[in-house]
């Protein structure tokens, strides 16, 4: 029985060191990654549409990105969707294709960038946080329902504070890292 309550915490670490990688991986360093546009919704016949399914968006030099619409009438529906996003770039279309040139960031706006880095990496620990405080009191009811015995909570405990140490130290691993591609572009 405890040893579902720590799979499934696990699961749950899993899931929020992901979506930490997934929204690091949104923020715009100076280099020109496809991911950058994955908040950005078009308008598609009504329907808010990601970017990337209704176009084919390359990394043809490191500082541009190139969307390439499937569907040609998209092109100026895309060009509106990236201007009222909030990645401050200017779509620049040939009828065919829309280029986004990525401007090298200024120290001000590196600063910024860590800053932003530091606050997601804080929400995914609380998050993580969260998720031990939960499976604690799975735990806590199962001993008080006589399910499992004083040692097997505290072991199960112990078990779970250890995994939460593991994926801090990892989530941790990923700020250093995203903090050094920001400051070094």
């Amino acid at each position: 029985m405890t040893k579902e309550t720590i799979s499934t915490t696990e699961e749950k670490l899993k899931k929020c060191l992901e979506a930490l990688k997934k929204e690091f991986g949104t923020l715009r360093a100076g280099r020109a990654t496809p991911s950058l546009l994955d908040k950005v919704l078009v308008d598609y016949y009504g329907t808010m549409t990601p970017v990337n399914q209704i176009a084919n968006v390359t990394v043809p030099e490191p500082r541009m990105l190139m969307i390439k619409p499937y569907d040609k009438g998209s092109l100026k529906s895309i060009e509106r969707a990236i201007q009222k996003s909030d990645l401050g770039l200017t779509p620049n279309s040939d009828g065919m294709a829309i280029r986004l040139a990525i401007p090298q960031p200024t120290q001000e706006r590196r600063k910024e960038l860590v800053k932003v880095v530091n606050k997601k990496a804080e929400e995914c620990k609380v998050s993580m946080r969260n998720v031990r405080r939960d499976a604690n009191e799975v735990i806590k009811k199962m001993e008080k329902a006589k399910e499992i015995t004083e040692d097997d909570r505290k072991e199960a405990q112990e078990k779970i504070q250890k995994l939460l140490d593991k994926y801090i130290k990892m989530v941790d691993e990923a700020r250093a890292i995203k903090e050094k591609e920001v400051m070094e572009v």
